[in-house]
Order: structure tokens, then sequence, then C-alpha cells
């Protein structure tokens, strides 16, 4: 009989192993350890299992529970193993010495060792390491080599001798890396944009460090996250920015990259669906991965290696996809601020959907190594209530329950391929643990299904369409940015429009007299970089500070004083006006004008004239004559600024329309309308004809 599985968790006050299907019992031979307990973890072979306290470090047999070593060392926050559990990384808190000099605070171990008895144990090597993210070293899957990141260079060491580098990649700005599984012995490096130029992912291959293999050169990457397959012989990028200069996302936009490490392929994976990118995550084959993008409800695609759509799954509120550690099943799960649906399928039967699980609200979820269970857990501090773990069978079926106060954090053991059971994950369903009977019991079935809020007065009756979501016959979800807002269906009315006015296609608010407001992105910024953006800045308002200097030089040789002439011509922001409207204008200017002390032709101030045409002995010129008691054109009629009671009387029948046709496609849509409602609908033809008549005595 294989051996069962297992999970180890660490609460408030103790860490436990428990023995999972089909005993459900703690493990036997382990002592649980209380205090301040930080962390644990097991090592990636699952033969050793790790907890740290603040004054010790302890590793123990995971089969059986007993100690094999003890290491003397406080305040260790961090612990990790190598990928075959030979060595033993600590990370403490950084810290400085008597002299002001920080404390070499990473320290790495040999996990098992034979020392004479009273000897101390002692690390192979040590280092300063201040951040906490990406504090430990990575290993080549065979741990004969290992890197860390310093500044602008990758180093490596043989595991064995980590007091001298045995090799240094020398890249200028690199920020993160990634050594590649399996036997490739490849690294990817990424460098961020700098100085205008774009980011740059490079793949090289240990030793060969002076050429890349491949390389990816692109903009909008601030960060990236680098996922090799298991293979190591691809790698996806997701990359991202820290502000989206669309103003679409108020995260930042991401993009999706696959480069191969022989250099044959490197592209931008092309996405159906726009929004943010929420998951991506590679099989355990390494020869297909998934990601779930878009705005909500999101969508889930399977590529190939080739980056070529093999499936879609159907919309749904989903953010998170895991693969099974055989590649076998994968789960779609919606965490976080959804509801926490799982919807499990099988890949190798034409992508079947399996079942789907009710969650809850929980923040961890992992495959168990057989692919025979899911385990949920609810833990602090994202939620200090309702902690506790649950594991799932594949069908769809809870088999244990456990509630624990304060559980900071629960993991499978890992297991090797070759040592787990060649058994159908599906077929038989086991038996579930009293635990589960428990909890079934427990759980309130809900009288009533639970939905959005609706008034009386729409109750009994289908969603309208405009109220849908995608995955439930709705249109899908559309960042306006700015423009205008009409629903996704055609409902609704744009916003700021004036009956019989022009629309503003931009959607931005104009101040009369002022400059034009630049539309974000309208002039192609959305593709330049911080810096060249930057550089762009500082160009243009050194050509608007030589336009002004050019501009007051003009002045001065004209004579400076004079107020610019307004044009009354085409260009002179005054045709859009109706004629009228532009009489009423320059009657008011040769009323202000006649006012002043400007002595104009026929004016009734003779005083002095402050003019500089009259200073230079020069007369001013005449006031355009504008003829304003000429009958108004058949067009004004419809003027939105006319005060005409025919135009005002159009009006009011245009605006009846329109009330009458918004009324029509919310009844078409499903909702219940009032009696008088309904009479004003039946009202429409009576007032398009009364509309027409008006409209021929106009013209």
């Amino acid at each position: 009989m294989a051996s069962p599985l297992q999970f180890a968790y660490r609460t408030q006050k103790a860490i436990g192993v428990t023995d999972a299907a089909p005993v459900y019992e703690p493990l036997p031979g382990f002592v649980k350890p209380e205090g301040n307990l930080r962390c644990c973890v097991y090592s990636p072979c699952g033969r050793y299992f790790a907890w740290a306290s603040s004054d010790q470090v302890c590793v123990v047999d995971a089969s059986v529970g007993y100690v094999l070593t003890t290491i003397a060392i406080s305040n260790v926050y961090e612990i990790a193993f190598s990928p075959r559990g030979s060595f033993l990384s600590t990370w403490e808190r950084p810290a400085k010495d008597e002299a002001g000099d920080a404390t070499k605070n990473f320290k790495i171990w040999r996990t098992i060792e034979d020392l004479p008895e009273g000897t101390e144990k002692a690390p192979v090597g040590k280092f300063v390491q201040k951040s906490q993210t990406g504090w430990n070293l990575q290993y080549t899957s065979d741990e004969k080599f290992c890197a860390r990141l310093v500044t602008n260079e990758v180093q490596f060491y043989d595991s064995n001798d980590l007091s001298t580098v045995w090799n240094k990649l020398r890249v200028e700005g690199v920020t993160d890396f990634a050594v590649a599984p399996g036997q490739s012995r490849n690294i990817a490096v990424f460098i961020p944009e700098r100085k205008g130029q774009p980011s740059t992912v490079k793949i090289y291959n240990v030793p060969e460090f002076t050429n890349p293999i491949s390389q990816k050169t692109f903009f909008k990457g601030d960060k990236v996250q680098l996922k090799w397959n298991s293979l190591g012989t691809s790698l996806i990028v997701l990359a991202q920015t820290d502000v989206d200069k669309s103003n679409k996302s108020y995260y930042g936009e991401t993009t999706l990259y696959l480069l191969s490490a022989n250099g044959s392929l490197d592209a931008r994976i092309t996405l159906d669906k726009d929004g943010p990118i929420h998951d991506v995550a590679w099989s355990p084959n390494g020869k297909e991965f998934g990601v779930i993008y878009g705005y909500m409800p999101a969508k889930t695609t399977i590529f190939n290696h080739r980056a070529v759509a093999a499936h879609s799954f159907p919309i749904a509120p989903r953010n998170t996809i895991i693969f099974s550690p055989t590649g076998r099943f994968a789960l779609v799960a919606g965490f976080g601020n959804l509801a926490g649906q799982i919807d499990v399928y099988d890949l190798e039967k034409d992508y079947r959907k399996i079942c789907t699980i009710e969650s809850g609200n929980p923040s961890v979820c992992q495959w168990s190594p057989d692919s025979r269970f899911i385990m949920t857990a609810t833990t602090s501090p994202r939620l200090r209530v309702d902690n506790g773990v649950k594991i799932w069978h594949v069908g769809g079926g809870i088999m244990y329950h456990e509630d624990m106060v304060e559980l900071y954090n629960v993991t499978w053991r890992p297991v090797l391929p070759e040592n787990l059971s060649r058994v159908d994950p599906l077929h038989p369903v086991p038996t579930p643990h009293s635990s589960a009977i428990a909890y079934l019991g427990t759980v309130k079935t809900p009288s009533k299904p639970v939905g959005a809020y609706r008034p009386p007065g729409a109750r009994g009756m289908t969603t309208p369409l405009h109220f849908r979501r995608e995955d439930e016959g709705g249109a899908a979800h559309v960042m306006t940015n700015g423009t205008q807002n009409v629903g996704p269906n055609g409902f609704g009315r744009p916003r700021r429009q004036v009956p019989g006015a022009e629309f503003l296609e931009s959607g931005a608010r104009s101040v009369p007299g002022a400059a034009p407001a630049e539309v974000p992105g309208a002039n192609g910024d959305e593709n330049l970089s911080k810096a060249a953006l930057k550089n762009k800045k500082k160009r243009n308002n050194k050509k608007a500070k030589d336009g002004d200097i050019k501009d007051g030089e003009r002045n001065v040789a004209a004579g400076g004083l004079a107020p610019p002439v307004q044009d009354q011509g085409p260009g002179s922001n005054n045709e859009g006006r109706s004629p009228e409207r532009r009489g009423q204008y320059y009657n008011q200017q040769r009323h202000n004008r006649s006012r002043s002390r400007h002595n104009f032709p026929g004016g009734n101030n003779p005083g002095r004239s402050r003019s500089n045409t009259h200073r230079n002995g020069q007369a001013a010129p005449p006031p355009p004559q504008i003829q304003t008691s000429q009958p108004p054109a058949p067009d004004s009629l419809i003027s939105p600024g006319n005060q005409n009671p025919a135009s005002k009387k159009l009006r009011s029948l245009q605006k009846k329309i329109r009330a009458i046709e918004d009324l029509e496609m919310r009844h078409a849509g499903g909702e219940k309308l009032e009696d008088t409602q309904m009479k004003k609908i039946a009202t429409k033809a009576s007032v398009v004809k009364e509309l027409e008549t008006l409209e021929k005595e106009a013209h």
C-alpha cells in the first residue's frame, strides 16, 4: 500500500503534520512545536520538513516525524531547501554589527552532514541580503550550480563552494533573473526600460555568456514575471507597467510574450478580449499553458507551446488557473473579491467540465501530488475568521474539514512522480471523513437563490439585457475612458449632449476661449516610455517659450500694446453660431466700444485716443458693418439658441419622441411599464405627424 498523502500547517500557537487520505490523522512520531513559530516548509523532494522558531531551526524526517538535525540560530524569518534537499537556506532580519557594518544574514547549510560529537554545525556560505523579496539562491535541477543577483550582474557558484564566484553574467541594469528547470541549464534575465531604451529579456546558456541565444525587446514593461516550462525549453514573460497611460486600469497594463530557448520563437501572445491578464500558468507536461484575461467576466484559453489557441472555456468571473501535477486536470477559479467558485476540467476528455466547487472564500488552493484532491484554506491575516482547511475530491465532494484558530500557512507534502500510485483519480470515489459529514450537516441551504435587489415593480420578470453580465447573455464590457455614455446594448443617452448641437467626439469638456485640451493618447504618447515622455515635454516647453518670445518681438515692432485684432471671418470660432447670435455678439462688441474712450469715427466721445494707431498718426480702421435686421435663415428655426416659438415647439416634440423611444426600448427589454407610460407610447404616431408638419412649415 502506498504511503498516505500528508499536509503541514502553521497556526498562531503550533505547527502540525497530518496524514491525509485515507486516514486523516496526525503524524504519530511528530511532536508539535509551540511558541513563536515563524515559518515551516517541505523540501521539494518531500524527504524533509523544517520549521523555525525564535531561537532555532529544526529539520525532521517527513515520513516518521523524527528530528534529524537542529541549528542554533535566532531571528530566522525565511527558510528554503534546494531542489534535491541537500542544502537548507535561512534568512534573518537585517542588522548591523558593532562597527556599523551589515551582518551576513543570509546563510546556507548542509541539511544532513556527519559531524564529530560536540561540534557545532557551520554554514557553507554567508551573504548580506537586505531584501526579503527574492532572497534565496536559484539552483540548477542537479544542484551543481547556484546563482544570486547583485548590482548589474548575476553571480554563479559551485554549490559545494560558496566562498568563491565560479562565473559572472554581466548585464547592465539587470533587475530579475530565472534559472530554467530541467537539464538545459538556461538562464533568463530582465532589463527594464532605461534612458528611452525598451525593456529586454535575454536568455543565455550557462556558462556561455558572450551572446544570448534568444532575446525579446518591448515597451510597457516596468516589471515582469519569468515563467519557465518544466522542460526549460520555453519561457513566458508577463510584463506589467505601474501606470496605464490610456487610463483604462488602475493597476497598469499587462502584456504577454513567449520565447523559446533555442531562439526559434519570440512573439507577443495575441489575446482576443480587452482587459488585464489575471493569471498564466504552464502545464506540468511543458507543452501547453493557460491564460485568464479580459475584463470581468474573464476568458480562459489553453495555448500550445507555439502560442496557438487550442481551446477556450466559457467566460466567467475567474482569475486563477492551476494545472494538476499529472497535467490531466485544470481548475479555473475566482478568488479574492470573487465568489470562490472552482471549475474543474478534464483536459484529456475533450476539456469536459467535471464539476463546480463552492469553496467559500479561500486564500490557498493547491492540488494534491496525485491529482485526486484539491485543498482549500482560509488563512490569516487576510481573514482572521473562519480559518480552516477543506479537502475536496476532484469529482466535487468534500472529503475532510478542520477549523483552526488563526491559520497562517498550509501546504501539501511533495511526492516525486515515480512514487505516485497509478490509479484513476475519478474512480473509485473515496469515503469522506466524519468531519466532512459533520460539516455538511452545518451548511445551511438557502431557501431562495441569492441575487441582486429588485424593486417591487420589477420582481418576477426577466433581467433586461443592459443589466446582464457577458456570461449571462449581455454585451461585452467596454472601457469608455471618457467617451459617450451609451449602454452596451444601445440603451441610454449620451451625456452632455445639447439637442440640435454637434456632438463632441472627444468627450472632453472645453472652456470657451481656452485652448483645446489634449486627449491622453491621441498623439501616440501611450507607446512612449517615461524617459521619452519627459524629453518630449521638455521640447514642447522650449518650443512654446521660443514662440512666446518671437510673438513678443513682433508685437513690440508693430507697437506691441495694441490688442489682437478680432477675426470675423471663417476661422474666428464664430462660424458655428447662428446668424442671429453673430449679430447679437457684434452689437454687444460695438456697444462696449462706444462706451470706451476711443475716438471712433462717428462716436459720441471725442476724448483723447489711447490706441497706438492714433498715437502714431494713423486712423483706426472702421468696424465692420454687420446687418442684423435681415430675416433669419430657415435653418435657424432649429438652432438651440433661437428663442422663436416655433423652435421651442420643435424642440419639445423632439424631446417627447426621444422619451417615447426610450420607453419602447425598456418595454422591448422585458421591463414592466406603468399604464401612463403605455399611454405615452400610444401617442407616438400623433407626435411624429405633428413634428413633420412643423418641419415642413419651417422649410
